[in-house]
């Protein structure tokens, strides 16, 4: 008689429904004996047992607990247990292991008679230390699920898989086991769990060539439950790992992988170009879940990727009452603050409004906000909305339960209150009481304008004072309308460049944008959407706006090639200065 049909004989009363787990076991398993590898014993007929996977559960009901009590009241269970005792070690501990998988399933105490029981046969067997890592982890997820920190069966494992871990007998699919264990239940205050932590994360780099898709993103959603954030090299190297597998990830493994990422702030130039070859032809027919998050990916990476803002239209053209309102905010907020105008942009525009018309309501306030602001970046004015946001009902559901109006929400508001007054004279609905708008624009969070940065200041302030003959320009000033002016000169009503102590009779200012690396997208030379608007506004305002990108003047070699840049860049057409230059400026065609 095998093995197989003693187990069937023993379990002639009805036993519990058991869910296969997750985790798939190799043919050759990495076995741990005293602190050394062996290998796998011969093979013998074995009964292989369906492992507990504590991620999801059966239905509970009544018959089935009186089944299960039954069954442990009876001589069913120890049976088993003298069985699975023939059994070699690791078919023996995945035994246990779904044993035990069960009794939590049914709620049975840790310290009930046939727990107990199965945890001594589980201490027994832990004791030989000749069980595999997959098998390690299997019983250290039934122990944690059972007892949590304090229970002995869990030191146990941890000890052993610290073991294996520290000698590199791990393969692949078995660290995903462990990183899955740990995140369950890891402790920080444990300086052995900590160095194992480090250990295999070590380990796991040297093998991240070896990693499967579904393994990358498994580590990564591991990784991110542990909040183990110095990692950051194993992170880079699963990025990495990521963008040579990209297409075999599954809709829900892009959408784990990128979350991760985000989080830990990282993001490959590679894995950008997996996307971009390998997600527009899925992207017509994926999960909106999908969309919104590769749309949120770039959007908090800075990557404006044509291919892939494309194919996002064309989907939200088609397919826009399927999704969501937030996953449709997440889609036109992230096509506005990266200041991507699709093709379709006319059909995206009249679908959105189309949206807006039948499912305004359906739209949580601060997302619709968020929307209708994205779409000033772009130039696209929803005035029928805005007259809406603006009136005294939407500002006060703002405020709903009695929260405070946080400046983010304020400072959207108050841009769209400038865009209705300096863009679109023709609006005469309400406005932003006053009482509301934000008085500067600046932020910690650089939410509405980036600051100027100070080094690349320094690089322009020397030829730019040999260009005007002196330090007669003023920096970083507020506006009434609350946007900062990096370099502002001031002239006089013919033209003249005027000293400060004549300021007071300026008649046209020139506002010098000093647009450092953080004002554009990360992989293209396009202004952010917040600084496309902010130049827009401050124009309409009556100044004369002069960029000065980083990526042109760190071009110019010398003094004289940067002056001259500024001179072109600045004065346009001849200018008469009320006082004379001296210096280089001799050297330049005026």
């Amino acid at each position: 008689m095998t093995h197989t049909a003693v187990v069937q004989q023993v379990s002639a009363s009805p036993l519990p429904t058991l869910v296969p787990s997750p985790w798939k076991r190799e043919d050759e398993l990495t076995v741990y004996q005293l602190g050394r590898r062996i290998p796998k014993p011969a093979a013998r007929p074995a009964q292989h047992l369906s492992p507990y996977s504590p991620y999801s559960k059966p239905q509970s009901n009544a018959a089935a607990r009186v089944n299960m009590q039954s069954l442990f009241e009876g001589e069913v269970i120890p049976e088993l247990c003298s069985r699975l005792a023939d059994l070699p070690s690791n078919d023996r501990a995945e035994g246990l292991a779904t044993l035990l998988g069960a009794c939590v399933e049914y709620d049975l105490k840790a310290d009930s008679p046939l727990v107990l029981r199965l945890i001594n046969e589980c201490l027994q067997l832990l004791s030989h230390r000749d069980l595999g890592v997959a098998q390690l982890c299997h019983l250290g997820e039934v122990s944690y699920s059972l007892e949590g920190h304090k229970s002995a069966m869990l030191t146990e494992v941890l000890d052993s898989i610290g073991v294996a871990v520290e000698e590199d007998v791990v393969a692949p699919s078995e660290a995903v086991r462990v990183y899955s264990l740990l995140a369950q239940c890891y402790d920080q205050a444990s300086p052995q769990q900590m160095f194992m932590l480090s250990t295999l994360n070590r380990h796991t780099q040297r093998m991240v060539h070896r990693l499967k898709a579904t393994q990358v993103s498994k580590i990564l959603q591991s990784l991110l439950k542990l909040q183990h954030r110095q990692a950051i090299s194993l992170v880079l190297r699963l990025s990495h790992r990521a963008s040579r597998v990209f297409k075999a990830f599954s809709d829900e493994e892009v959408i784990n992988v990128l979350s991760a990422l985000m989080i830990f702030g990282q993001h490959d130039a590679e894995l950008l170009a997996a996307m971009e070859k390998h997600l527009p032809g899925k992207l017509g027919t994926c999960d909106p879940e999908l969309l919104s998050t590769v749309m949120e990916y770039c959007l908090q990476m800075r990557c404006r990727s044509e291919p892939i803002f494309e194919a996002v239209a064309e989907n939200f053209v088609f397919q826009a009452e399927q999704h969501s309102t937030l996953q449709i905010a997440k889609q036109i907020v992230a096509m506005g603050r990266l200041n991507y105008l699709p093709q379709c942009s006319s059909q995206m525009f009249k679908k959105l409004e189309s949206i807006l018309s039948t499912r305004f309501s359906h739209f949580q306030p601060r997302s619709l906000i968020e929307v209708l602001h994205a779409c000033i970046h772009l130039e696209r004015f929803p005035l029928n909305y805005m007259s809406k946001v603006f009136s005294p009902f939407f500002l006060n559901s703002l405020q709903a339960q009695g929260e405070i109006l946080d400046k983010n929400t304020l400072g959207q508001l108050t841009q769209l209150h400038l865009s209705t007054s300096l863009e679109c004279n023709h609006y005469w609905g309400p406005r932003l009481p006053y009482s509301l708008h934000v008085k500067k624009f600046s932020s910690w969070d650089q939410a509405f304008e980036t600051p100027m940065e100070s080094l690349f200041y320094r690089q322009v302030k020397g030829p730019l004072i040999l260009l005007l003959g002196g330090k007669f320009y003023s920096t970083r000033i507020f506006t009434h309308s609350g946007y900062t002016v990096d370099v502002e000169i001031c002239l006089d009503e013919n033209g003249y460049i005027l000293p400060p102590s004549q300021w007071d009779n300026t008649h046209r200012r020139l506002a010098l944008c000093l647009d450092g690396q953080n004002r554009f997208c990360s992989n293209t030379q396009h202004l952010l959407g917040k600084e496309a608007t902010k130049r827009r506004h401050l124009r309409r305002m009556g100044y004369e706006v002069v960029q000065i990108p980083y990526f042109d003047f760190e071009m110019m070699g010398t003094q004289e090639e940067q002056v001259k840049y500024l001179h072109n860049k600045i004065f346009p057409t001849i200018f008469k200065f009320s006082h004379r230059f001296q210096g280089p400026i001799k050297d330049i065609n005026c």
